[in-house]
């Protein structure tokens, strides 16, 4: 029987979002490929340093101790790289390493595989390549790039914070639309209230808060049956939206099925202070300004997304 992925909660990453890369990628630039490998094969018992992604994908994996038997996982990581094996065998040896149990892999020696995230059913590529996610997303594939952020791990709390923007990440881009054509928030509060009852289309991470959401409620039935239980893994919306916007949003969430724990309508005040209280494991968000200020506080990711990355 083959191994079914359809109904997994399953990440595409590449080396360069769970490791940081930085002497090799310096070898790479200044010596060539040749060269790159040969370091890399040198060091092929030297683990590499934790990058900007690694205590999501650490805390995401934990979680397959809820899933219903080790041959079973709720979750599942596929690292996608462009190394070719040989170089990207250091890679496996440093998952291996640190515990993360990631045995599927795809490696294309100085191609990116993203073309391959429809058929490994990856409901989220993360990278650190520009060029790569932003092709991904131009072909409609749920992708984000790894910013330069601050860690946050917290050694010896076990639990899974996502932070997500709303418009151009989970939904589309459709009223950042009239924002940016009118600049006019009381036109964009005017075109919410009109269409508070029309649910958004999807944006490029819908499919995959739908799939955490699953987790979620395995999480608390598990709850139910665990006394003593205290959950693991917590959403949060941090948008920019503010009253009367946050209605339409929060009926969209509700007409696909998820679940936020939290909810933050800023109207336009940093999201970056904000985020420094709530410590996210991982953010995502579509504009580059946002990212200035929560990359200081908070693991953050660009979705390149609709009109503001035009």
């Amino acid at each position: 029987m083959p191994y079914e992925l359809d109904n997994r909660l399953v990440i595409g990453v590449s080396s360069g979002a769970v490791f940081d890369h930085g002497a090799g990628a310096a070898v790479f630039a200044e010596k060539g490929e040749d060269e790159y490998r040969r370091y890399q094969e040198a060091r092929m018992d030297e683990p590499l340093p934790k990058g900007v992604a690694f205590s999501f994908i650490k805390r995401l994996l934990s979680l397959n101790d809820l899933s219903p038997g080790p041959d079973d996982p709720l979750v599942e990581i596929v690292l996608l790289s462009k190394n070719d094996p040989g170089a990207g065998l250091r890679v496996m040896n440093s998952l291996a390493h640190y515990g993360l149990d990631v045995s599927r892999a795809i490696f294309m020696q100085g191609k990116s595989p993203y073309e391959y995230i429809p058929a490994l059913n990856i409901s989220l590529f993360l990278s650190a390549n520009k060029n790569d996610i932003e092709g991904a997303i131009k072909k409609g594939f749920p992708a984000g790039k790894i910013v330069d952020s601050a860690a946050v791990d917290d050694p010896g709390d076990n639990s899974l914070r996502l932070a997500f923007d709303f418009d151009g990440v989970l939904a589309d881009d459709e009223s950042e639309a009239v924002m940016h054509r009118t600049n006019d928030v009381s036109q964009f509060h005017d075109f919410e209230v009109a269409n508070v009852t029309r649910p958004h289309n999807p944006g490029p991470l819908k499919e995959f808060l739908v799939r955490v959401s699953k987790i979620m409620a395995i999480e608390e039935a598990h709850k139910r049956l665990v006394p003593g239980y205290t959950n693991r893994l917590t959403v949060s919306i941090v948008t920019a939206r503010s009253a009367p916007a946050h209605e339409r949003a929060l009926n969209t969430l509700k007409s696909w099925g998820v679940r936020a724990n939290n909810a933050f309508f800023l109207g336009g005040v940093d999201k970056g202070k904000v985020l420094s209280v709530l410590r996210p494991h991982i953010f995502f968000d579509d504009q580059s300004r946002h990212l200035k200020s929560s990359s200081a506080v908070a693991p953050s990711v660009h979705i390149p997304f609709g009109i503001r990355n035009i």
